[in-house]
């Protein structure tokens, strides 16, 4: 699904942000891209979608779904409009219509399926950003920050889609500092801090790597961080 390589990368041909960087996601996964803010979480995102213009590495990725931090859209088309310009785009079954009519019924969204993006609050945007991503049906998903602007309600039925496309198959990376709630969900840890991978592996290879048997994620993940930069 997806195999990640990164020596080094950076914006500037000087200026390196992220090194050594190695993980994978197999299908089914549901990979937890974990650490502060600032901590290269979004810049390896963009190193594994070729945005970076410095990168040496190598990265293999299958048919992918992007949902960025901050939504991107077009300002001159509606919800129902992006869904159809994806479908063509993609060139989805006509059963495209009944699927984006259940995501909509999902996200409490039908009744502004008609407006503009622009028009939407940052909760509803992130909505339209991901059933534009569960429309897409990909391989696999690569999703950053998506609990931020979302309210409980959506973050619940986000999960229960997203655990339904994992039967399916499809891998997950989730990029995330909700440390409480990657706990939860995600099978293994990718723990980021100042650009390198720390430490990865399930929970209890997180709690060896810190020396702390039965703790949660959060403090396992201060005590690497602690240590490694000390």
């Amino acid at each position: 699904m997806l195999e990640v390589h990164i020596r080094s990368a950076g914006y500037k041909e000087a200026e390196t942000i992220i090194t050594n960087v190695d993980f994978s996601v197999q299908a089914g996964e549901l990979v937890a891209l974990i650490g502060a803010n600032g901590a290269g979480k979004s810049t390896t995102i963009k190193g594994i979608l070729g945005m970076l213009p410095h990168m040496d590495g190598e990265v293999t990725v299958s048919n992918y779904a992007y949902v960025p931090e901050q939504p991107v859209y077009y300002d001159y088309l509606t919800l129902w409009e992006h869904m159809e310009l994806l479908a063509a785009t993609k060139e989805l079954s006509e059963t495209w219509k009944d699927e984006a009519l259940k995501l909509l019924h999902v996200f409490q969204m039908e009744e502004s399926q008609h407006e503009y993006l622009g028009q939407f609050s940052k909760g509803m945007k992130q909505k339209a950003m991901l059933m534009l991503a569960f429309l897409a049906k990909p391989s696999i998903y690569i999703v950053d920050e998506p609990f931020i602007g979302l309210d409980p309600t959506a973050v619940r039925d986000f999960l229960k889609l997203l655990e339904k496309e994992r039967k399916r198959g499809a891998g997950v990376l989730l990029c995330t500092h909700v440390l409480d709630t990657a706990e939860r969900i995600c099978e293994r840890f990718l723990l980021v801090s100042k650009g390198t991978l720390l430490a990865s592996g399930d929970i209890t290879a997180i709690q060896q790597a810190a020396d702390k048997p039965g703790e949660s994620l959060l403090e396992c993940f201060d005590s690497i961080v602690r240590r490694n930069y000390a």
